[in-house]
């Protein structure tokens, strides 16, 4: 009986569902036929900026707008960190720029013009056994790469540079993120403040990655040399680690003079662009992340993009020979004299010719 009244009461209800859909079929019906023209704008819509991110990925295409490159990461100079040399920070606005467009309301470049081509090619002489060594491993591993990848043999091309570029960044992103994690670890333990180290020195990791992620848009590198780079980094990685434990002014000194060799490196890809086998590059756009990353004008140039790699390089050198001239438990104000100018060399710096 009761097994009765429950199929009975499912036969109900099956039927009233059922003429209720059947009497609201055509009113859905004509409610999407209603809808149908705008979801069509809608779409049309919503599918435009799906073409405009793949128009910004191309090579020289930047409308301007920051928004449409998609990367976690912003220069050193346009950080709210304070910099260790006190440089001029990017959205440090003048009064005069205040009064007309209002606080930080001027887009300016991140390094420039006067500041891109002032850059010149200094060099620290050792002041001690720890630096000559440090010298002398730059200098042989600066050998041994030029020589096991060719680049010291035949004509400069593009294909050499971006191959050297790339390594290059692979390997130069490694201290300052080895360096910043170190000193965090300290903090940490010994419960202290790193008087400002820490962000300099994991900015100076996240630039140089942003440098590799702007030369890879140019050339992808094949298993080989990803195989080489793996292996590169897991030796000088723990290599780093351990001597950063040892002794940071050694590390130090070592990023500076390796950074010289950077600034060596770009100096001369730009003389080859200028009056060598690169004149090309001298008209050839920047891939739109360089222009966005350095706030660059639309119209860059890879020999513009040079330039601005460059004095990334030369500002990561004067960081770290200063950062090897002070206790490693200097305060921020031990940056400056006792007229706020920065120690950038305390006279033992030499300016190459």
């Amino acid at each position: 009986m009761a097994q009765r009244t429950a199929r009975n009461a499912a036969l109900l209800l099956h039927r009233t569902l059922t003429r209720t859909a059947a009497n609201h079929a055509p009113s859905r019906r004509s409610a999407v036929a209603a809808l149908r023209p705008s979801l069509s704008r809608s779409m049309s819509t919503n599918s435009q900026p799906k073409t405009l991110e793949r128009k910004a990925a191309e090579v020289g295409k930047n409308s301007g707008k920051h928004s449409e490159i998609k990367h976690d990461m912003v220069h050193f100079k346009a950080s709210p960190n304070a910099h260790p040399l006190d440089i001029k920070k990017v959205d440090d606005a003048t009064p005069e720029e205040i009064a007309k467009y209002g606080h930080r309301g001027v887009p300016h470049p991140i390094w420039s013009q006067e500041e891109v081509h002032s850059v010149v090619q200094t060099h620290k002489e050792p002041q001690d056994f720890s630096d000559r060594f440090a010298l002398a491993s730059v200098k042989a591993a600066r050998w041994s790469f030029d020589t096991f990848s060719l680049y010291r043999f035949g004509k400069i091309t593009q294909n050499k540079v971006l191959n050297r570029a790339i390594f290059l960044e692979t390997v130069a992103g490694v201290p300052g993120m080895t360096a910043g994690m170190l000193r965090h670890l300290k903090s940490l333990r010994s419960m202290n403040h790193d008087h400002g180290w820490i962000h300099t020195l994991l900015e100076e990791a996240e630039n140089e990655r942003m440098h590799l992620l702007t030369f890879i848009t140019l050339k992808k590198p094949d298993w080989f040399f990803r195989t080489c780079v793996v292996v590169a980094q897991g030796v000088f990685m723990n290599a780093f680690f351990v001597a950063y434990l040892v002794s940071p002014h050694f590390c130090h000194r070592f990023v500076g003079y390796l950074e010289e060799e950077a600034v060596h490196t770009y100096e001369s890809i730009l003389e080859h662009i200028d009056h060598g086998e690169l004149k090309e590059w001298g008209s050839t756009p920047a891939p739109t992340i360089a222009i966005d990353y350095w706030r660059m004008a639309p119209d860059a140039t890879m020999r513009d993009m040079f330039l601005a790699v460059r004095a990334d390089e030369a500002n990561h050198r004067d960081v770290n020979h200063t950062f090897a001239d002070l206790p490693a438990d200097a305060e921020v104000s031990e940056f400056f004299d006792h007229s706020g100018k920065p120690l950038k060399n305390n006279g033992t710096e030499q300016q190459v010719a």
